[in-house]
C-alpha cells in the first residue's frame, strides 16, 4: 500500500527546530505535527500516492532512499533521512537550501516524455499498482506541483521536507 506524501518548504524557523530535534524521533515528530497544523499551502505541495513512482523514476525504478542520481533522486525520498521508517513507520527526507536549489533546475528540465520514458523502467512487481497512461497522467500532474514547490523554496532560499506515513 502507498501512503500519501507532502513537501513542506521550511522557513529558517521551521529549519532549525526541525533540525534541533533530529535524532528524538518523538521530538521530531512534534515539530513536523507543528508544520503539518499550520498548513501553509503557499509552502507546501501534496504528492499523494503519486511520490511513489515520482521516487522511482529517479531511483531506477526502485523504491530506495539511497538510489539514482543527485540531484533528482533527492526530489522525494533523497535527501538526508532524518526519522527511522522502521521505529516509526514515517519517513522525513530532508533537502537543504543549496540542494533545492539544484533539485529544482534539474527538474525543471525534465520533460513530459522524459519522465515517461523514466515510469516505462519502472519495477511493475514492486510497484504495487498498475502502470498505465491514467497513473502516469495522474504521477506528471503532480510531480509539477512539486516541481513548482522546489522552484519557490529555491527562490526563497528555504530547505524542502518530503514526509509519508502509514
Amino acid at each position: 500500500m502507498t501512503y500519501q506524501g507532502i513537501h513542506f518548504a521550511l522557513d529558517a524557523e521551521q529549519e532549525a527546530r526541525l533540525l534541533a530535534a533530529e535524532g528524538d524521533d518523538d521530538a521530531l515528530l512534534d515539530v513536523i505535527a507543528d508544520i503539518e497544523e499550520a498548513w501553509d499551502k503557499n509552502w507546501l505541495a501534496e504528492s499523494d500516492t503519486a511520490w511513489d513512482a515520482i521516487h522511482r523514476c529517479f531511483c531506477n525504478g526502485e523504491l530506495l532512499y539511497e538510489g539514482g542520481e543527485y540531484p533528482l533522486n533527492h526530489l522525494i525520498c533523497g535527501g538526508r533521512q532524518l526519522v527511522a521508517w522502521e521505529e516509526t513507520e514515517y519517513t522525513v527526507s530532508y533537502v537543504t537550501a543549496a540542494q533545492v536549489k539544484e533539485v529544482a533546475v534539474a527538474a525543471r528540465r525534465m520533460s513530459r516524455d522524459s519522465l515517461h520514458e523514466r515510469y516505462d523502467e519502472i519495477d511493475r512487481e514492486s510497484y504495487g499498482s498498475e502502470l498505465s497512461d491514467e497513473d502516469f497522467a495522474y504521477v506528471w500532474a503532480l510531480f509539477g506541483n512539486v516541481v513548482d514547490l522546489f522552484e519557490r523554496a529555491a527562490a526563497a532560499d528555504r530547505a524542502v521536507i518530503f514526509t509519508v506515513d502509514a
